[in-house]
């Protein structure tokens, strides 16, 4: 059996760092600390203390400890090159796993200071242990790589996703400022026209008017110069064409009228220009109160343009984002309430199925839920095209004389009711009454068609607009 080391592996450890010493130095007090370790701590404490007894080091550099160092250092080429399965403070063979430095040490070592209380076992033992704990980790890890990796996938989908949705706004974006611009560029055409009619007729107007003014001139400009030749003749001649030059000089020319009404009406094409715009726009823009949200729809449904109308069609492409509804074919409003009165009006048409009301922020949106107060829910709806139901719990059935095509929706935050009124004849089909704690939102859901691929669409009501000054 080879040489023991004259070290033992405490002593090759630096009481700093806990580490094999690298460049160890001695200090005066007797103790040796890795030299690396030794200026940190001198540095961090300002001033020139054994990091072990707090003893006062002489100015200068400390030497190298030459013998631990050369220790240390075949301490690390032995562990490095030697045969794993041997200690290489004791040349023993390596047979229990000390838990408490985790690491495997022999017989000798276990009896050594350093290992002497520890809890130690069998390598046999330990490795089982410790192959099944690290195993526990691995599959914990491998988790965590497919939840990454799921991500991963589904975040690029979602990058894709919004960039289709930003270029179908665009589209929408730029056919409705096209439908501006061609609003604009006839009612410029249409006023340019107006103008132009009316400079031609008032230019018509004033060619007569000059051409009868300049016949006028002429005739009195002959007269005027005939007479100053009379004024210049003889005595005896003048006497004679006196009678004629005086009936000349009598002349009946009037004076010119004064032409009015005769400019531009500069104040009736400019007056106002932008406000008569704006208010003849009112005939072709539409307003809703409320907009629906397509982050939080299903799958299954389709938009009108201004998110104003939704149907249920065949299942689309959409990210699973946290906002969207999944368990439900539904939809929310893009704007919550948390306070005051709110109305919107739902025209469902012929459609058999369908669902309308209000919804509370929290809602489950990936799991199955009972649509009642209980769970959020403050709606009404329609079945097989024939029965009429209150959301309720249990749910209630509606007796109506009549069946809507058009629902108003009235929600009071403040006092708590969910209101819903027949828009056709405005009898009042049924009331929620409830205190409301968060926002709230409008719900639409429309139910399946024939088939069961298509549905009838749900379309929120404009409402009138009408442009007034104060």
């Amino acid at each position: 059996m080879a040489a023991a080391s004259p070290f033992s592996e405490e002593d090759l450890l630096c009481p700093q760092c806990s580490e094999i010493y690298c460049v160890p130095v001695l200090l005066k007090c007797g103790h040796n600390i890795c030299k690396v370790c030794l200026q940190k701590f001198w540095e961090c404490k300002g001033c020139r203390e054994c990091p072990v007894c707090r003893a006062v080091s002489v100015p200068g550099r400390p030497p190298i400890n030459l013998a631990l160092k050369i220790a240390a250092d075949e301490y690390q080429v032995r562990r490095a090159s030697g045969n794993q399965e041997i200690c290489f403070l004791h040349n023993e063979k390596l047979k229990l796993f000390c838990q408490n430095d985790e690491q495997a040490i022999c017989l000798v070592c276990h009896t050594s200071k350093q290992h002497k209380v520890h809890d130690c076992c069998p390598v046999e033992e330990a490795a089982q242990q410790k192959k099944a704990e690290i195993s526990a980790m691995l599959e914990a890890l491998r988790k965590k790589l497919r939840i990454l990796n799921m991500t991963k996938e589904h975040w690029e989908g979602t990058k894709t996703y919004i960039q289709t949705q930003a270029n179908q706004n665009e589209k929408v974006i730029k056919e409705e400022f096209q439908k501006l611009h061609l609003f604009l560029w006839e009612e410029e055409n249409t006023r340019l026209k107006v103008l132009k009619q009316e400079e031609e007729i008032k230019t018509q107007v004033m060619c007569k008017k000059l051409e009868n003014i300049k016949d006028k001139i002429e005739t009195l400009s002959s007269t005027i110069s005939d007479i100053e030749t009379a004024l210049r003749a003889k005595d005896l001649p003048f006497l004679q064409d006196y009678k004629q030059t005086k009936k000349r000089g009598k002349c009946n020319i009037q004076k010119p009228e004064s032409i009015r009404d005769i400019l531009i009406n500069s104040a009736k094409h400019l007056g106002s220009l932008k406000f008569g715009i704006w208010k003849k726009m009112a005939n072709i823009v539409k307003y809703v109160p409320i907009t629906l949200d397509p982050n939080t729809a299903q799958s299954n449904l389709k938009f009108s343009d201004e998110l104003t109308s939704v149907q249920y069609i065949s299942k689309q492409l959409v990210p699973d984002n946290p906002e969207r509804c999944t368990s439900r074919v539904c939809v929310l409003g893009a704007t919550g309430f948390r306070s005051g009165k709110h109305s919107w009006t739902v025209e469902v048409g012929k459609s058999k199925d369908w669902y309308i009301g209000v919804a509370r922020e929290s809602i489950k949106r990936k799991t199955a839920v009972f649509l009642n107060p209980a769970e959020g829910f403050w709606v009404i709806g329609l079945s097989n095209g024939d029965s009429f139901w209150a959301q309720t719990s249990p749910r209630t059935k509606l007796m109506l004389k009549q069946k809507p095509e058009r629902i108003t929706v009235e929600l009071d935050c403040d006092k708590g009711k969910v209101l819903f009124i027949n828009a056709d004849d405005l009898t009042t089909i049924h009331m929620f009454k409830e205190r409301f704690t968060e926002r709230i939102f409008p719900y639409v859901s429309p139910g399946l068609f024939e088939g069961g691929k298509i549905s009838s669409p749900l379309t929120i009501c404009p409402l009138t607009i009408t442009v007034d000054v104060e």
